[in-house]
């Protein structure tokens, strides 16, 4: 979120992730948020992960993050990023976490993991959503 300053809440008690939606939970996140932040701060809330095919032989799958901002004078503002590839058929790669080793992005022969961290700041889903949400702040 270049321009901003993200600082992470100290926080030990995280609501847990009932919504049927990524959007769902990103707001329930930020909206705890409120309940613990200073008074007058912008939250920030994210929710993300991978949705695959119900089919296993297809390799289909997408990456989603949703991002939700509470300002202070109450505005909602949501960004929404996707990653559409396949899964691989064995993991490759060491950066990254979660599914990277084995998520191949549309267009790339590698996977997340192979591609490495740059790639991802610039093309990952959360990059995507964090772009789409800055567009909004203006």
């Amino acid at each position: 979120m270049p321009g901003y300053t993200v600082e992470l809440l100290d926080a030990h008690d995280y609501p847990e992730e009932t919504g049927d939606t990524f959007a769902e939970n990103a707001r329930a996140k930020a909206l705890y948020g409120r309940s613990v932040a200073a008074g007058g701060s912008w939250l920030l809330g994210e929710d993300s992960g991978l949705e695959v095919l119900a089919d296993a032989d297809d390799r289909r799958a997408r990456y989603v993050c949703e991002l939700v901002a509470l300002a202070p004078d109450g505005r909602e503002l949501r960004g929404t990023g996707t990653l559409e590839g396949h899964i691989a058929r064995e993991p490759r790669g060491t950066a990254g976490f979660g599914f990277d080793p084995v998520f191949v992005p549309d267009g790339e022969e590698q996977t997340v993991a192979e591609l490495g961290d740059a790639w991802k700041a610039e093309r990952s889903h959360r990059a995507r959503a964090a772009r789409a949400l800055l567009a909004q702040l203006g």
